[in-house]
């Protein structure tokens, strides 16, 4: 885990806090939102050049974890999000949606560091990775019609515009570079490791970007974090309780185990934000609830890693 990997939470906290302040220039803030969804282009071409897409088939070779780990996350996760937004976020239909989109967009990414960490199976979760990305792809504007299109929030057209233009654009671009570069792989493998700081540093200025334009939006909704940290915690909690029981009644081994219940866990914000951002404009706090979930996320994927560590201590492997 690099410094930058290692600051995630405060990066992202004093993104949010930068983002206020300047906010306050009036020059600034009638012209920061033109810059979000360029910065959220940049960020996702990174985040799909490091996703070996094309190594998708390897997946298949672990069949009953690879369906489990798909049922899981896309099936009983939608499902728990929704449980859970009935019972907390019923009346809060942004709250709700914003909910719902991070819980149903699997990680793509540092979950593999927490897999590390716990000693989990990390070429099994690295191999899931492409097939969650596709997955996740087609399936959001699925999950946010199904669970949010009764309410005023979800627009279908604006949706899918804003999921062609900011997704799946930086997936091509990134796709059509690894066949350009598929014969050069020195070349590609040193183009994304000068890259690898990048998406930080992109989605942090677009946070920057996004509260500098909604002015004190934070301080206005001040009860939103207080509304939207329990059923997070909860959605953790019973996700990592009802993987770990999965896992054991499968007979999967530890390393198995450990990778099953940390892609579960471990959510994917970013690409959550990219849309929330673009699709939603008029409703901040949608994203703002997206901000404020990987506030949370990461210190409790950290705290799992140990527990998952302490229990195959405890029990043996």
């Amino acid at each position: 885990m690099n410094l930058l990997e290692k600051l995630y939470t405060f990066i992202i906290f004093l993104a949010v806090v930068m983002g206020i302040f300047i906010g306050k220039i009036e020059f600034i803030q009638s012209n920061a939102e033109r810059f979000i969804v360029p910065l959220l282009m940049a960020m996702l071409y990174i985040i799909f050049l490091q996703i070996p897409v094309e190594d998708i088939k390897k997946a298949f070779k672990n069949i009953k974890f690879t369906r489990t780990s798909v049922l899981m996350n896309f099936l009983w996760t939608p499902i728990l999000a929704w449980f859970l937004t009935l019972l907390f976020l019923n009346n809060h239909p942004a709250l709700a949606i914003g909910f719902i989109m991070l819980m149903v967009t699997p990680c793509t990414d540092w979950y593999l560091i927490f897999t590390g960490i716990a000693r989990g199976n990390v070429a099994l979760s690295t191999a899931i990775l492409p097939l969650n990305l596709i997955l996740q792809l087609i399936l959001l504007p699925v999950y946010l019609l199904i669970f949010g299109g009764t309410t005023l929030v979800v627009e279908f057209e604006f949706l899918v515009e804003s999921i062609l233009i900011v997704l799946f654009l930086p997936f091509l671009l990134a796709l059509l570079t690894k066949i350009g570069l598929r014969k050069k792989q020195q070349v590609r493998e040193h183009l994304i490791a000068k890259l690898s700081m990048l998406p930080i540093l992109f989605l942090s200025l677009a946070i920057v970007a996004m509260f500098a334009s909604q002015g004190n939006l934070l301080f206005e909704h001040i009860e939103v974090i207080w509304q939207i940290t329990l059923p997070i915690l909860l959605f953790f909690i019973i996700n990592f309780i009802v993987s770990q029981k999965i896992g054991q009644l499968l007979k999967f081994s530890y390393p198995d185990r450990a990778s099953l219940s940390l892609t579960t866990l471990a959510r994917n914000s970013p690409i959550a934000l990219a849309i929330a951002m673009t699709a939603f404009p008029d409703q901040p706090l949608i994203a703002l609830t997206l901000v404020i979930g990987p506030l949370l996320e990461l210190p409790i994927l950290a705290i799992v890693s140990q527990l998952l560590l302490f229990f195959s201590k405890n029990k043996g492997r």
